[in-house]
């Protein structure tokens, strides 16, 4: 087996090292996404979310990475990190153990990716998860990327929120500087006296570009025009949404993972209509092929705080899809400022835009216009930001 220094680039002062909140496998969230981008300035090592025994006895899906080499080198600027620790971790007794843990596996892989005896400080730490575990590995910058508001979603996600405002204060005074993907969680950080540099979500138009030529799936057999919603099934999905939308008849595909427990008898009565079709989680990869399958895209959140404080990916990708979009009207879509992107919050209001989206013809020139706008929301141009807050300076080989 090639060691991991015999493919990767750069020297260890060169290297961002990218603590995730979400993980590398499935639907590529945004820290994924980010990394990616991000390595085109310089090396970058991506640390997964934590997993344990116990994680993957209770989320089967998970278990290869309880099987798989620990450190995976994708590229010659990119690898990730899988960071197996005690079951419970997530409790705040049990959570004390985990940094330390984080840690030596993170410097262990470091040493990996360069054996060398230097200790120069890393370029950057990037922490997009509370309780920072990269520090103190020595980094010239240090920046806490907050994707979403988890004191807002507490409840949501079982954890005592005056714990999770502790560890959130903890990363933000750790931080050198502060990057967020809302306006909602700048503000709330603004107040609270931290300055915060709003860098939202993106697209990645090229993934796209070749959508209607893509190989239609076989396993989708619905009559058209076809609705679609492509991303996680969870808590963040307003149910009642899409039951309306179902009400009227029209053709809907959903792609993508169903959170364990989630409405799981309401959600199988709806996939269960002649006029719903539901073909669980699909390879990145795949997506082209779903995507030109639909004409309007769902992005059906529910109205609460933790999604009003969160920046959707979807909406982006169906307007780089070239499709139209429905969505919920949260804070996000609205900064977007866009009349490619409907807007309804209740279901009845919801179903009527997306009649009203359908009946539009997709021309040539629309598909141009939304894929214009997708553009100028790349990945490209985040990872730009975040280069600059990062203080990376220009991309590496240029």
């Amino acid at each position: 087996m090639t060691s991991p220094s015999a493919v990767f680039d750069g020297k260890r002062g060169d290297l961002v090292v990218y603590f995730a909140g979400s993980r590398w496998d499935g639907p590529p969230g945004h820290d994924r996404r980010m990394a990616e981008a991000l390595s085109r300035f310089r090396p970058v090592l991506f640390v997964e979310p934590l997993v344990s025994a116990l994680t993957s006895l209770n989320r089967p899906e998970l278990g290869h990475l309880m099987r798989r080499p620990r450190l995976q080198v994708h590229s010659p600027r990119l690898a990730h990190l899988v960071t197996p620790v005690v079951p419970g971790f997530s409790r705040p007794g049990p959570y004390r153990l985990v940094p330390p843990m984080v840690r030596r596996a993170t410097r262990r892989a470091i040493g990996r990716l360069y054996p060398s005896a230097s200790r120069e400080p890393l370029a950057a730490v990037i922490c997009s998860r509370f309780g920072d575990p990269g520090d103190p590995l020595p980094a010239r910058r240090r920046v806490f990327y907050v994707t979403d508001d988890l004191v807002a979603g507490a409840g949501m996600v079982g954890i005592e929120r005056d714990w999770l405002l502790r560890e959130e204060a903890d990363s933000l005074n750790r931080a050198d500087a502060i990057a967020v993907v809302s306006e909602a969680i700048q503000e709330r950080y603004v107040k609270a006296g931290y300055a915060a540099e709003l860098i939202p979500n993106g697209c990645d138009p090229d993934a796209y570009a070749d959508v209607d030529d893509a190989p239609i799936p076989a396993d989708v057999t619905l009559e058209g025009p076809v609705v679609g919603l492509l991303g996680h099934i969870n808590d963040r999905i307003a149910m009642a949404l899409l039951e309306s939308v179902a009400d009227t008849g029209a053709s809907m595909l959903i792609v993508g993972p169903v959170a364990p427990g989630h409405d799981a008898g309401r959600f199988r009565t709806l996939t269960k209509r002649p006029n719903v079709c539901w073909v669980g989680p699909k390879p990145y990869a795949e997506m082209p092929a779903y995507l030109r399958l639909i004409e309007v895209g769902l992005t059906p959140y529910a109205d609460n705080a933790f999604n009003r404080a969160s920046f959707p990916l979807k909406t982006l990708e169906y307007l780089a899809a070239g499709r139209g979009v429905v969505a919920t009207p949260l804070p996000a879509v609205q900064w977007l400022g866009t009349d490619l992107v409907g807007t309804a919050a209740t279901p009845a209001e919801f179903a009527a835009r997306v009649q009203e989206a359908l009946a539009v013809p997709r021309t040539e020139e629309l598909a141009a216009r939304r894929r214009a706008f997708a553009r100028e929301h790349s990945w490209d141009r985040r990872d730009a930001q975040l280069a600059e807050l990062l203080g990376l300076g220009a991309r590496a080989g240029t």
